[in-house]
């Protein structure tokens, strides 16, 4: 991974992406630390947050194709505790039924937010980061991935696999770490091992 061009913290917002009780299991886990570091970076720099939150509706694709009926209670659908505090500071708290960030309501947020760069994390890498990464770069997005802020509930295979395919898809400059993007944004104090 090379060092991030240069990220301006009035056009890039940080998407945190489906950090919610139901995406939480023994792989993915560990990656809340991370993420709430990059929040409070983000905070201390004034800089854009939207936090996105997954639903499930009966008769989904997810359900109608391939069997998939997690994400569906109130509880499951909550965003973990550690979040919580940053729901009142972010731009958008974004409910969303698909994986990419990218649904009508969103993308118009994005569009008048008028911002040009998406730092990109949570959960799962290999789905809803990667198709809302993807889709950023489709749509004229510089996006930034995280890496070692997403996870996926798969486990690290399927992490890897996604990380992967967004280095020849996206650009292999586009997958950062929180210490090179916190570093860019300005609200880093001081590297974290």
């Amino acid at each position: 991974m090379r060092k991030a061009a240069w990220v301006d913290p009035r056009t890039t917002a940080l998407i945190v992406v489906d950090v919610q009780h139901g995406f939480i299991n023994r792989h993915s886990q560990g990656v809340v630390p991370a993420i709430v570091r990059l929040l409070e970076g983000w905070r201390a720099a004034d800089a854009p947050v939207v936090l996105t939150r997954f639903h499930n509706p009966p008769g989904s694709p997810y359900e109608t194709i391939t069997g998939w009926t997690k994400l569906r209670s109130e509880q499951e659908q909550a965003l973990v505790d550690d979040l919580v505090p940053f729901i009142g500071t972010a731009a958008a708290v974004l409910d969303k039924a698909q994986a990419s960030v990218f649904t009508p309501e969103g993308a118009q947020l994005l569009r008048d937010s008028g911002w040009t760069d998406l730092a990109l994390c949570g959960i799962d890498t290999d789905a809803c980061v990667y198709d809302s990464a993807t889709d950023a770069y489709q749509a004229g997005y510089r996006p930034w991935i995280v890496v070692d802020a997403c996870a996926s509930t798969g486990g690290r295979q399927y992490h890897d696999a996604a990380l992967l395919l967004a280095a020849r898809n996206i650009g292999a400059g586009q997958l950062v770490t929180s210490d090179t993007i916190l570093a860019q944004i300005g609200g880093s104090q001081g590297a974290h091992t």
